[in-house]
């Protein structure tokens, strides 16, 4: 077995633990760990379109208006505790126009090195290098609102469209990488190849997966050599490492 798939995937809860606690909150932060996580992601909203107001853990404006989230500054105090220290934190910005705001927030935490800052905005994560070169970056592709795949009425010409775009993103995230704008790719798993771990690998970057919700893709990833996992359920992850082989 090569080196590459002889290491085990990082282990990451998805919104903390969303199938075991509500996500994105203090309670599924603590599930994550609870579970065994290396890394926990979280999503990061502002109160306002266009980044005004404060800065709330959440997935989108239906999601902050459905309950009431934790602010960002709740959440670093959370996970700055020492419960989780050596867990690192994938942080993704949803929107463009508080980059850097988020990014002082990690500041005030001193949680830089802790952390990875993910997003689907080439343009805000370019931002927040300029500002914060030490700040490690992942590029959240592709560029989606739900998973277009599981609805029936779309779910052909989405998947036409998914075989051309497979084709062309190794290229694309290997020369991201090779140029610096990133440090990982944050790819869902309907576009992972090997053809993209090989281009991944090339640019020097790592290649994580979202979102992975059974044991059995956990396992093929894991054999691919992925660098990890995003999972809502981070019990998955004892479950692969028990399956028969």
């Amino acid at each position: 077995m090569s080196e590459t798939t002889a290491r085990r995937p990082r282990r990451v809860g998805h919104k903390g633990a969303a199938h075991l606690e509500t996500g994105n909150t203090l309670a599924s932060f603590d599930a994550a760990l609870a579970a065994g996580v290396d890394m926990i992601e979280f999503d990061v909203l502002s109160e306002h379109p266009g980044g005004a107001g404060r800065l709330l853990v959440a997935h989108d404006y239906e999601d902050a208006r459905r309950r009431q989230p934790v602010s960002l500054e709740e959440a670093l105090a959370h996970l700055s505790g020492p419960a989780f220290a050596g867990i690192d934190l994938d942080v993704d910005v949803k929107l463009p126009g508080y980059e850097l705001r988020v990014l002082g927030a990690l500041r005030d935490h001193e949680m830089i090195e802790r952390t990875l800052i993910s997003g689907m905005f080439p343009d805000a994560l370019a931002q927040i290098r300029a500002a914060e070169p030490r700040l490690r970056l992942g590029w959240s592709v592709p560029r989606v609102r739900r998973d277009y795949t599981t609805d029936m009425l779309t779910a052909v010409p989405a998947l036409a469209l998914l075989t051309g775009y497979r084709a062309m993103l190794p290229r694309r995230a290997r020369g991201a990488l090779l140029e610096g704008r990133f440090d990982a790719i944050m790819a869902h798993w309907r576009v992972v190849t090997p053809a993209l771990l090989r281009a991944v690998r090339e640019g020097g970057g790592e290649l994580y997966v979202w979102t992975v919700d059974d044991a059995r893709s956990i396992e093929r990833l894991s054999a691919l050599g992925v660098d990890g996992i995003i999972t809502n359920d981070p019990r998955l992850f004892s479950r692969s490492d028990s399956s028969p082989r």
